[in-house]
């Protein structure tokens, strides 16, 4: 194995430890090797998988002969050198830092010493250290947030730095999810308030309140939404209407009134750029059968998206959707007793399935990346389109490749 592949492998296993971008550079081993530096023997690997483990079991090994620098809880042990010996022979080292001159540093004073990092906090997308900037002190809102990919979001969003009030029916789970961001950041991040996104006196009250409250609103997340799946021969209209008035007229019902807000808001900071970004869905791009009610719901929702973004231009306003995969882990899919998973297995929207995990692998066997979408991967997109000026009316994919933008 050349000092290119094996760099590229050391680089990678400390960007997975440290949840962090490094950079790695490797030179001959002309010189001693430092004795603080984490050696791998690759005599008998035969290829980059084997390597890998060779890889992390040296590391388990490196990390306990340095219990002179034993990290405490929630701090990880990242080596600064890594050796590649094979046959009793040092090929290489390989010098790492967070950044190219701080590698160079390491390199040039043979410095060796490991480096003790603080751990990422679980369920964190974005590191608010490095991305901060993007909503740092921004008013964000975001409707259904009391729980599954809505508190995802609304916790992503607080630990960036923004002020969020979660919109939610349930106010109870809304006031339990704030108190306990507010506690865990230790300031007043987030801000219950209860609303009903079909409701257009109960989103007119909620703006007025975001308003009163903070003053002004920067962006803006329409994530409420329901689905009830069932053939169009058989659906009940009462259900067809149930869906379509929370999926579709409750997003423009928001569009309205947050739309005026910021028109507002606009009119003292002309060269401000706020968001309204709608939770869309894979569904919003392509039919998705016996579920018409969601999925027209959902492709109804990227006209106004697009409508929408043409008009409030003007306002500086940019209007985006994100169409993310299917959510198998989270609560929709997964509830045993109301999850979609047991919906379309009674259903029978997948020919042949005789089981919950019969359904299951129907629909991670269609994803190029064989795995539903996450709340990081939604995250990552909903931070792009805040940071990213140039762009509006656009509908983005996160499925893992099962659709793509043409």
């Amino acid at each position: 194995m050349n000092k290119e592949n094996f760099a590229v492998l050391v680089r990678g296993f400390c960007v997975n430890l440290s949840k962090r971008p490094q950079m790695v550079i490797s030179e001959s081993a002309d010189k001693s090797v430092p004795a603080s530096a984490m050696k791998v023997d690759i005599s008998n690997v035969e290829d980059e998988a084997s390597a890998a483990n060779g890889i992390q079991r040296s590391y388990e090994a490196w990390k306990k002969s340095s219990a002179s620098c034993d990290p405490s809880d929630g701090k990880i042990l990242l080596p600064s050198c890594v050796a590649l010996c094979a046959n009793g022979k040092t090929e290489t080292l390989c010098w790492i830092g967070p950044d190219l001159d701080s590698a160079r540093k390491r390199l040039s004073g043979r410095d060796a010493s490991p480096e003790i990092l603080s751990a990422r906090k679980a369920g964190i997308a974005i590191d608010p250290l490095e991305r901060a900037l993007v909503v740092k002190n921004k008013i964000a809102l975001v409707t259904g947030g009391a729980q599954g990919i809505g508190e995802e979001i609304v916790r992503n969003l607080a630990a960036a730095g923004a002020l969020v009030f979660i919109a939610d029916l349930n106010l109870e789970g809304a006031e339990k999810l704030a108190d306990a961001i507010n506690a865990e950041e230790k300031r007043t991040t987030a801000l219950a308030i209860k609303a009903n996104v079909c409701d257009e006196a109960s989103v007119e009250a909620m703006f007025k309140t975001i308003a009163e409250t903070a003053g002004g609103l920067d962006l803006c997340v329409s994530n409420a939404g329901v689905l009830k799946a069932g053939s169009v021969l058989e659906l009940p209209l009462s259900d067809f209407k149930f869906v379509t008035d929370i999926n579709y007229t409750g997003f423009f019902i928001i569009c309205k009134h947050a739309g005026r807000l910021l028109r507002t808001q606009h009119c003292t900071a002309p060269d401000w750029k706020t968001d309204i970004v709608q939770i869309n869905s894979k569904s919003g791009l392509e039919g998705s059968n016996k579920n018409g009610a969601y999925s027209g719901g959902k492709f109804g929702g990227l006209g106004l998206v697009a409508s929408f973004a043409l008009e409030l231009v003007d306002y500086n306003i940019k209007v985006n959707a994100i169409c993310p995969g299917n959510f198998l882990d989270g609560p929709l899919w997964s509830d045993p007793e109301k999850g979609l998973f047991v919906q379309y297995l009674k259903t029978g929207k997948v020919p042949g399935a005789k089981t919950v995990a019969d359904v299951r692998f129907f629909y991670e066997s269609r994803v190029p990346m064989k795995r539903g979408c996450t709340g990081i991967d939604l995250i990552r997109s909903l931070f792009y389109i805040v940071e990213q000026e140039y762009e509006t009316g656009q509908a983005i994919p996160v499925t893992g490749g099962q659709v793509m933008l043409h």
